[in-house]
């Protein structure tokens, strides 16, 4: 606790320096952006490979296992895959967002 008080704490020092002047250096808000961006582009891409692998692995083996009911596994399946790859896009959005909003000088 005490931990992420003193974080916070420092993280509002920094968010209350002065903007800089043109032709001076950038801070450090653009620097942070990029990071900010392929780390979590990278986690959100890791863990929607990861998910939609298992997804599909689940949706294969119910489908072995009662092929009767393979069309409604196929479709729930399609459907789940389609909003687990609607999360790397968000994130990719959001990248975007940060990148371009404050580009790095």
């Amino acid at each position: 606790m005490l931990g992420a008080l003193l974080l916070f704490m420092i993280a509002t020092a920094w968010a209350a320096e002065p903007a800089a002047k043109e032709g001076e250096g950038g801070g450090w808000i653009g620097p942070f952006s990029v990071l900010a961006a392929g780390i979590g582009m990278a986690l959100a891409s890791g863990l929607c490979g990861l998910g939609q692998g298992r997804a599909t692995a689940a949706a294969v083996d119910a489908m072995a296992r009662q092929p009767g009911a393979a069309g409604r596994i196929q479709t729930a399946m399609i459907i789940g895959l389609a909003l687990i790859e609607s999360l790397a896009l968000y994130v990719f959005v959001i990248a975007a967002i940060l990148l371009f909003v404050q580009p790095v000088k």
